[in-house]
């Protein structure tokens, strides 16, 4: 019997394709994986921020998106965090990985922190760690007002 990538040359290709997918979850980025390659004033400011979130919101779930933290309302993504190649955190602030329709949809920023990228799309940048930190509590607001406006949404 010969053998090809360690399967026998009549395996099924059911079982092959299996076998891939559960190594391509093994190599899944985790949450604790996503922020390790952060300088460690990031790592610990994002850490913070997403521990002072979830403890703020017991409907808030979270896990990894765009291979970073993202926090969810009821199984749906609500806010990403971005990485930038260049340093510095984003925060996206969505209705979803689909385009809704925005007839109807306002969301007012009373921190005055959004950069709106479309009527339901928001980005928060940080590009020092002690900004992110001093505007924790802002944050924290912020992101439970939007999850609230985009509930059902």
């Amino acid at each position: 019997m010969t053998r090809r990538r360690g399967w026998p040359s009549g395996a099924p290709r059911a079982v092959v394709a299996m076998a891939a997918m559960a190594s391509k979850r093994a190599a899944s980025p985790t949450l604790a994986t996503t922020t390790a390659a952060l300088a460690p004033a990031w790592r610990a400011a994002v850490t913070e921020l997403r521990a002072a979130i979830l403890a703020s919101n017991p409907a808030v779930t979270e896990h990894v998106k765009w291979n970073a933290p993202s926090l969810c309302d009821g199984g749906d993504d609500r806010v990403t965090f971005r990485f930038p190649p260049r340093g510095g955190v984003q925060l996206i602030l969505h209705r979803g990985a689909k385009p809704k329709d925005t007839r109807g949809f306002r969301f007012v920023d009373p921190t005055g922190l959004i950069a709106w990228a479309a009527p339901d799309r928001g980005v928060v940048t940080f590009t020092q760690a002690a900004q992110l930190r001093a505007r924790r509590a802002d944050l924290v607001a912020l992101v439970n007002a939007w999850l609230a406006a985009t509930r059902g949404a």
